[in-house]
């Protein structure tokens, strides 16, 4: 097997276009969908069934509907209703919020209702109100918990990302793509992107291991 470096090195100004990319689609999917996560957990968790069902239905539904198929309905079907015209990158930062929220909203669930409930009873005697509880007794515990699932969803994001290549946004999956095409060539592109891939990933589990350890001694 031949490796040819020199057309590693005239593609490389594109890979690192598109890994910035990647990284910007990536940290929009988990902020956006760490948000959207938490609210739709906790209302999920709401005891009025009617109030939870909208709920349940987006998680069951985005969760078992595979993401390939949602990017294409969102980038199709959902942005041109307000954008008068498709864009790939707005179409993935859209799916990657929306499917990520669903598995986070689980996370967060579980997380909030391993928590003693005689947290939130004694967190209530002490005056404060159910909102109050939530913020300042209940959701700190569980976030402990919950950096490990937390990670690996973030970690996931990061590889589900190469999927925007088939909406044509510009991210790293779609450069070692168009490399293949214009050079006929597999293992440059695809290896070159498998390792960034793999040091993306393996940055970002450092970091979250760092983060829960720092957490551990407090």
């Amino acid at each position: 097997m031949d490796f040819r470096l020199d057309i590693l090195i005239d593609y490389a100004p594109f890979f690192w276009k598109g890994t910035l990319l990647t990284i910007g689609l990536s940290i929009a999917g988990i902020l956006i969908g760490t948000v959207l996560g938490l609210l739709i957990g906790l209302g999920k968790m709401v005891r009025n069934k009617f109030i939870a069902f909208p709920f349940e239905c987006y998680i069951t539904f985005f969760r078992g509907t595979p993401l390939f198929v949602q990017i294409l309905i969102i980038h199709f079907g959902v942005v041109p209703l307000f954008n008068g015209e498709t864009n790939g990158i707005i179409a993935t930062i859209i799916a990657l919020s929306l499917n990520s929220a669903a598995y986070i909203a689980e996370i967060f669930r579980a997380g909030i209702q391993s928590i003693d409930k005689g947290q939130m009873e004694a967190a209530r005697s002490l005056g404060m109100s159910h909102v109050q509880a939530m913020r300042f007794a209940i959701l700190p515990q569980a976030f402990k918990r919950m950096i490990p699932p937390l990670g690996n969803e973030f970690v996931v994001l990061i590889k589900e990302s190469s999927l925007a290549a088939i909406v044509a946004a510009p991210e790293l999956m779609y450069w070692a793509r168009a490399m293949q095409g214009q050079y006929y060539r597999v293992w440059e592109p695809l290896l070159t992107a498998a390792l960034i891939y793999l040091v993306l990933t393996l940055t970002l589990s450092f970091l979250l291991s760092l983060l829960e350890r720092r957490l551990a001694t407090e």
